[in-house]
């Protein structure tokens, strides 16, 4: 299988000549990425050479035994079939937003109206500040948030505090490399909130974009999902466990649009519960983040009460996405949209069309993807009310080669 995994990276280098979005991160051979830029291989014969593979992996069943060999296959063909779909994308091919992210993420986010949203927007009603003669609710909760903006001046130390915090709770737990490492970064002008740039040999960068205000919750947020125990921490284990301990190349590139990516954000989201349980989170937030922002301790509860219900309309941005690239609303709409019914600002609104633009179906990835882990989680164990499991079911996940139709 090993010459296969080669062949699979050197065509997922060859697809990045032509996507320069595909590549989330790669610390292969030097070579191999400088043969990829020096020889754009056309298209057509990078699909013919995935559909190859492909065949030949279906000919070599694995044999009975280590479940890690058995996913790994899995995995690669998985892997393989999302590349030719997302080469087929790039010649011009037309998806549904639901064909479009089964063929790449190997799984479809579930389909929900503008009722089962109104119902959690009419219980935000009752506990955000203010009447509902101020203003629409989407402008009242913006109102609350920005009462909890966090000082550009202070952001750095609150982001650094919270780093800290999560790597001291996840290092109880899990065996990361010595020398592991990520720097922080603040950037502007991209579509995303922030981004793990994995840079192999167990270092990332981790770039914060600060074009919009960043509320105190995100300090948490993102502190968890980029760094410990999500996405630095899942590479980290990935290079490790599966490349050098097992020789598997494979695990040297990551092409963004595939299976990987639910994993990887459906993990770094539940992460974010995993290392917080319970009202863990709001009691570090009260008591050292708010503090350290300048911001008023007395608002935590209730702002942790607020977004506990906001984050159950989480799917109104997939719905939004859905309609969007299936051609159905305008971007306007759309914008509309997550501004009535995921109750994003006008400007965050607007910056999310730009990350559906770029990013399409990629949406799913957070919110399913979190869903989809939980439950796989759960039904091993690892509930919230046995925390020690919960950590050791998330940890074997996040280092082995499991798909997203796995963990149903």
């Amino acid at each position: 299988m090993n010459r296969i995994a080669e062949s699979y990276v050197k065509l997922a280098l060859a697809v990045g000549q032509h996507d320069t979005d595909y590549v989330d991160a790669y610390y292969g051979p030097p070579e191999w990425r400088t043969e990829a830029e020096a020889r754009k291989r056309p298209l057509p014969a990078i699909r013919s050479e995935a559909e190859t593979l492909i065949a030949d992996l279906a000919a070599q069943p694995p044999a009975a035994g280590d479940e890690l060999v058995r996913l790994r296959h899995q995995y690669l063909l998985r892997q393989l079939q999302a590349m030719v779909s997302r080469i087929d994308i790039l010649a011009g091919k037309k998806l549904s937003f639901d064909e479009e992210s089964k063929a790449l993420y190997d799984a479809v986010a579930p389909t929900q109206d503008a009722a089962h949203f109104q119902a959690i927007l009419d219980r935000l009603e009752a506990i955000v500040p203010g009447e509902p003669g101020d203003g629409p609710l989407a402008q009242r909760v913006e109102a609350f948030r920005q009462e909890l903006a966090i000082p550009p001046a202070r952001l750095d130390a609150v982001f650094t505090a919270a780093i800290d915090e999560c790597r001291r709770r996840t290092l109880r737990h899990v065996e990361l490399p010595p020398g592991e490492s990520f720097e922080v970064e603040y950037v502007t002008g991209k579509s995303w909130s922030a981004y793990n740039w994995y840079k192999g040999g167990f270092h990332s960068l981790i770039q914060v974009n600060t074009e919009l205000p960043i509320f105190i919750d995100r300090a948490i947020d993102l502190a968890c999902h980029e760094g410990y125990p999500g996405h630095h921490v899942y590479n980290v284990l990935l290079e490790k466990h599966l490349m050098r301990d097992r020789g598997w190349p494979e695990y040297s590139v990551y092409p963004l649009f595939s299976p990987q990516s639910l994993i990887a954000e459906g993990t770094a989201n539940f992460g974010i519960e995993v290392a917080f349980p319970g009202e863990e989170r709001t009691a570090f937030e009260r008591d050292k983040l708010y503090p350290l922002a300048g911001l008023d301790p007395a608002k935590a509860a209730r702002y942790a009460e607020v977004q506990k219900l906001v984050q159950g309309l989480g799917y109104a941005g997939n719905e939004a996405a859905r309609r969007y690239l299936n051609g159905e609303i305008s971007r306007q709409d759309a914008e509309a949209w997550m501004t009535r019914y995921a109750l994003m600002s006008p400007e965050r609104a607007v910056q999310r069309v730009r990350f559906m633009d770029q990013y399409r179906s990629y949406v799913i990835n957070y919110n399913l993807g979190q869903d989809l882990v939980r439950g796989y989680i759960e039904s091993r164990g690892g509930t919230a009310g046995q925390p020690a499991k919960r950590w050791e079911e998330f940890v074997k996940l996040i280092s082995s080669p499991r798909l997203p139709s796995g963990l149903k």
